[in-house]
């Protein structure tokens, strides 16, 4: 009877615990599937602020091959009227790293106009992405560009912080990796879903700097 009744509570303790994971992750995914949507639908949207591009990463200066597709895709959507400015958003808390200059010049050598394109330099994580483009850089309506499974969890932390906001994928092309990445992201979403619930503020925040401006405002 008692090792009965123990298998039972190892049941239930165990259904909890896979809830826990798994039924925050659904909820991101189920709820902003529809907000991810074509660069040619993007195209035809109107009064969007800024596309803003998230970090992944650059090796030797250069951007990685996902921060490339990235640039690309967020340059294309520039370049077709969908924003009319950029937002590339990163990790630049050392002096030996920094995405978000390398960032800012590939848009700007290919054909981008420096002063349309702002550098997050606190862009440590997803959430201190998004908060900041609203809080520091005051943009209400955004595109957001990554790759697809990543954008579920951009856009429901964009949601929850009242950002408007859709997403264009960025997969150009396979990623070697990409199951490690997908698991990796079960427990972020989990983290964000919770994150979201209480709202922190990010790691840093700073001065306001209206993305209607000019760019070169942020250079550093």
């Amino acid at each position: 009877m008692l090792k009965k009744r123990l298998l039972i509570i190892a049941a239930v303790l165990a259904a909890l615990a896979a809830g826990t994971v798994f039924v925050p992750d659904i909820i991101v995914v189920s709820s902003t599937k529809d907000r991810i949507i074509t660069a040619d639908e993007a195209a035809e949207l109107q009064n969007i602020d800024c596309v803003l591009v998230l970090g992944a990463g650059v090796r030797d200066g250069r951007p990685t091959p996902m921060l490339r597709d990235r640039l690309i895709t967020g340059i294309s959507l520039y370049e077709s009227g969908a924003a009319p400015k950029i937002i590339m958003s990163g990790d630049h808390g050392r002096e030996d790293y920094d995405e978000v200059n390398v960032m800012k010049s590939y848009a700007v050598e290919n054909g981008v106009p420096d002063s349309d394109v702002f550098m997050d330099h606190a862009g440590f994580s997803t959430y201190d992405s998004i908060y900041r483009a609203k809080a520091v850089f005051e943009a209400d309506s955004i595109i957001i560009v990554t790759q697809k499974y990543h954008l579920y969890r951009a856009l429901y932390i964009a949601e929850r912080l009242g950002v408007n906001a859709v997403g264009v994928s960025a997969d150009l092309d396979d990623y070697s990796g990409q199951l490690k990445r997908d698991l990796r992201e079960i427990a972020a979403r989990d983290k964000d879903f919770f994150s979201c619930l209480f709202k922190p503020e990010p790691k840093y925040l700073g001065e306001k700097i209206p993305v209607s401006g000019d760019g070169n405002i942020t250079d550093g």
